[in-house]
């Protein structure tokens, strides 16, 4: 059909014709998504630069000419140049990212670090011998084992508020034991 050739649909755009870029749109966003597809990868870039490629198209339309090749070509040459320069810049993004990111370079020590976190294991227990009876519950019972307030006083029969106010003296007496600098 003659009022859908890509070419007349891009030179009327160029001129201003709402209606004809719509029909161009519909034309063209397939096939630039499927190459931006291609050369992006990311689904969800790959829908970001076809979006960008067709605002370029509608934007750039005036500046087409027709003697150098077809509409699609010039379309199609527009999607791959915008796909290459967002990959080449979410590479560098990803370079300067790598760079700025400090490498651990310290010798991985299995042996060491059991030691030391048996020796934390320890002064935590340590610690936890200072509370009282019920602030050792109620710590207990929401840290390692992963309650609510409401569930750890419903476990002891206490009214929710106290037991948060027995955590909190439970928590900043382990605090003060540990040495933990606020």
């Amino acid at each position: 059909m003659h009022g859908r050739d890509p070419d007349i649909l891009l030179d009327r755009t160029g001129r201003g014709d709402e209606r004809a870029f719509e029909l161009l749109y519909d034309a063209a966003a397939a096939p630039v998504h499927g190459l931006v597809r291609r050369v992006v990868r990311d689904p969800a870039i790959a829908e970001e630069v076809t979006q960008e490629v067709m605002l370029d198209v509608w934007r750039s339309a005036a500046r087409y000419d027709p003697a150098r090749g077809g509409a699609m070509a010039w379309i199609m040459t527009i999607a791959h140049r915008r796909a290459v320069d967002r990959v080449r810049r979410e590479q560098s993004a990803g370079e300067r990212e790598a760079r700025a990111t400090p490498r651990d370079t310290t010798a991985h020590d299995p042996v060491g670090e059991r030691v030391e976190a048996r020796l934390e294991y320890e002064r935590v227990r340590r610690c936890l011998r200072t509370l009282t009876r019920l602030q050792r519950e109620t710590v207990t019972l929401a840290y390692y084992g992963g309650h609510t307030y409401r569930e750890v006083a419903e476990m002891v029969g206490a009214p929710p508020n106290t037991v948060r106010t027995r955590m909190r003296d439970g928590l900043i007496r382990l605090r003060d034991c540990l040495g933990v600098v606020r």
